[in-house]
């Protein structure tokens, strides 16, 4: 229960956030997971840009830390590499 009127606003306005942010969230986890669990190497090459974007998106909006977004695309390349 807020104590004042601006940490109910917070509180209100922290929620509305916080479920933007777990469908970004969601969406940048199922495209990761479309390259690395696709069955052949184009597949997973066609899915590539989509997970890229997704990751980066993240990124920008401080969902995922900037280094973190950088390892995940460089994991994420290696792995389409190999099912190449």
């Amino acid at each position: 229960m807020p104590n004042n009127k601006q940490a109910g606003k917070r509180l209100r306005q922290n929620a509305k956030q916080r479920d933007a942010n777990k469908g970004v969230r969601s969406a940048m986890r199922s495209a990761v997971k479309k390259v690395t669990e696709a069955a052949t190497g184009e597949e997973a090459q066609s899915h590539l840009s989509e997970a890229m974007s997704r990751v980066d998106r993240a990124a920008k909006r401080n969902i995922i830390h900037e280094n973190a977004a950088a390892r995940t695309k460089q994991r994420l390349s290696k792995a389409a590499a190999a099912k190449s």
